[in-house]
């Protein structure tokens, strides 16, 4: 799996459900119960800060910054930071969160679950559903299935939901992660979240 590649893909995803954030919908409710859309974009620019503090410093903080005016627009703004902080090369192997040291690899790829899952609460909360592509939800379900622990639920991700037996990947991933998706056809192909500190 290359790291890069797959945040890559999830940024675009997330991208195309923010261009639908038009003014005044910033207190629309999302799929993460405990945040409104507003907080949801800080959430996700926060998200991104902490990765470009990863690549570009080889620490993250523990702490959210203040979020921006206008969170669509810092998010945009913030996903081409990341991207090019990406392909000039992270300064080490390992970045330091909090302590810890974490493979910059693993960053990435839990930066992306997170990305792409979050952008597709995006497109919910708009009213403009977007499924999350199959090869893409290919690529992230095993890695929320190795990142996810049991004492994330409730605080991180919400409690697993059932699908059908035939329900595809993007279904499978976002059910995995607390979400139902019940846009119609969602899930036919192949193949609650909760403010916290950083960490």
């Amino acid at each position: 799996m290359n790291s890069g590649e797959l945040l890559e893909r999830s940024l675009a995803y997330a991208l195309g459900s923010v261009a639908g954030v038009v003014p005044g919908s910033l207190g629309r409710g999302t799929p993460c119960g405990e945040w409104d859309l507003g907080e949801l974009l800080g959430h996700l620019d926060d998200a991104l800060e902490a990765l470009h503090e990863g690549l570009t410093g080889g620490r993250i903080g523990l702490f959210p910054g203040v979020p921006g005016a206008d969170p669509a627009c810092a998010f945009r703004t913030r996903a081409c930071a990341v991207l090019g902080a990406w392909a000039a090369g992270p300064p080490a192997e390992t970045v330091l969160v909090g302590e810890r040291p974490l493979d910059v690899r693993v960053m990435g790829a839990v930066g992306a679950v997170e990305i792409a899952v979050h952008g597709w609460d995006v497109a919910q909360a708009c009213g403009r559903p977007r499924p999350i592509p199959v090869p893409l939800a290919a690529e992230l379900l095993p890695v929320a299935r190795c990142v996810v622990a049991r004492e994330d639920r409730g605080e991180r991700f919400g409690v697993p939901v059932a699908v059908p037996a035939w329900a595809g990947l993007d279904v499978r991933l976002l059910a995995f992660l607390g979400r139902l998706d019940s846009s119609p056809g969602a899930g036919k192909g192949e193949g609650g979240c909760r403010p916290e500190a950083r960490g």
